[in-house]
Order: C-alpha cells, then structure tokens, then sequence
C-alpha cells in the first residue's frame, strides 16, 4: 500500500465512485451475525471488499464482506457489512480505513452495531445495550503516529464519543416500540480469545457493561474525523459466571440472530429521524 494515507483514501473513493455516484449521510457497520438489516435496505450498488483498493479483506465467519449502498426509510445509507478486527492480523489503521472512506463518500453519522459479552448483573442473552461510553485501554489507539491533519486533530476530545442527541433519540424510539434496552459502557479488548474469569471481573471492576473485540477504533477514528456516532451491542453471552460456562463462537452468532430483529427496529427508525 503506497502512498500517503490520505492518497490511499482518495484512490479508494475514485474506485468507489466509478461505481456509483450516491452521497450517503449515514453510515452503518453490521456486527458478529447482525447482517441482516442489509435485507431492509434498498439496493442500489453492492460493491464486494476485494473489489476496492486498499480495502482489507473480512475473514469472520458472520461478516459478509461488501459495501452497500441504498435506501433505507427513505435515507440515503452505506453500509459496511463485515468489520476488520486486530485480532485479524490487521493494524489498527487497516480496522478504521473503512471508516474514513466513509467520511469521504460524505458520511456525517455512524451507527454501529456489535456482539458483546455482558458483564452487568442484569443483563440477559439476547438484551440490547446502548453504548454510552467506553473503555479502549485494552486496544492499540488507530491514531498511533504522524497525525493527518486533513482526518482530524492531533488530539481529539473524547469526553462525548456517543452522541448524547443520538442516544436520547434511541431511548424514546425503543419506548414506542417497547423494546427494552440497557445503556452501559462497553469495554474494548483485542481478542481472539473469550476472557478468563479473571479478565472479566477486572472489566467490570474497571466500569465496564458489556466486553467485545471491535468497535473502539472505530469510533475513534470516527470522531478524530468528526462524525457523530451512535453504537448498540446486542449481548450474546454473559461472561463466565459459573465454573461449567464457557463461550463459543456458535453460540454468540446463534443469539445475535435471535436478537437482531429488535436491533434491526430500532436501527430503521433511527435512520428515519436522522
């Protein structure tokens, strides 16, 4: 990968831009086993990873890999469906890449969606969780390095990384269309191994509500470039609180499945307000 990471950005638009000509506002990053609200969009282009340069490729098992660019409740949207994590391989400027293409492509608002282990007591599988802040301790920061003043400052704020207008919208749309939801801080790790029992209680003593393996770079990269973000985890497992739990990877895609058409919801009518 040659050039500048702002000349990399550019090649990458172009290529995107031979392809189609729409301005989305809104961006959408699709979780662990949470594709499915790419069903509810309008399809105007489909453009797969490997197609795009300077794109990384998506190898999970639950992420599909393509850019999606369409409608959904009547907004113009893109949608990345299939993350990168550091736990691929992938430095951390390859995981938040995606994101800042999409500032390009005129992004202004990011919803992200996740899998995430609960921590809080009174979280149950298959509960939604709206992300009102988070830990990234555990993580390499994306903007390690020379800064890009073009992509933003060289010390961003992050004392509101979720927007609090976004997050009182969700709270009120998830009331009328009585789908409980919990807000809670989510805690950023690298993977790819579930936590021990010991690693659990130390995120949680820490403030954590929920743990998973993405997300936290993106969101900084996000507001280094000064988009607005909204986040929400669906909690597919709940730690290890006994001595005979263990966690697989079946079973978190198996209750992100179960959970998504609230998320789904929730999601469609967020857009609507936007």
């Amino acid at each position: 990968m040659g050039g500048t990471i702002l000349q990399q950005i550019e090649e990458t638009v172009r290529a995107i831009r031979l392809r189609t000509d729409a301005k989305p506002k809104v961006g959408i990053v699709l979780g662990s086993g949470l594709g499915n609200l790419s069903a509810e969009i309008s399809i105007e282009q489909e453009i797969s990873y490997a197609d795009i340069p300077h794109f990384p490729v998506s190898t999970v098992e639950g992420h599909q890999g393509k850019l999606i660019f369409g409608t959904l409740n009547g907004r113009p949207v893109v949608t990345l469906s299939g993350r990168f994590h550091y736990y691929e391989g992938y430095s951390p400027q390859q995981v938040v890449y995606p994101i800042r293409v999409l500032k390009f492509l005129g992004v202004e608002t990011l919803l992200l969606s996740n899998a995430a282990g609960g921590m809080n007591k009174a979280f149950h599988v298959g509960d939604l969780m709206i992300i009102k802040d988070h830990i990234s301790f555990f993580v390499v920061n994306p903007l390690l390095g020379k800064n890009e003043s073009s992509l933003g400052p060289r010390f961003p704020d992050m004392s509101e990384p979720y927007d609090r207008a976004l997050i009182g919208k969700a709270k009120s749309i998830a009331v009328g269309l009585g789908i409980p939801v919990h807000e809670g801080v989510y805690a950023g790790v690298t993977g790819p191994t579930f936590e021990t029992r010991a690693e659990y209680k130390l995120l949680h003593i820490a403030g954590g509500d929920a743990v998973g393996m993405s997300t936290v770079q993106e969101v900084i990269a996000a507001r280094h470039l000064g988009m607005a973000v909204f986040a929400m985890s669906v909690i597919t497992d709940l730690g290890i609180r006994d001595e005979d739990n263990i966690i697989t990877h079946e079973e978190v895609l198996q209750a992100a499945a179960a959970a998504e058409p609230k998320l789904t919801a929730l999601f469609k009518a967020l857009i609507a307000e936007l």
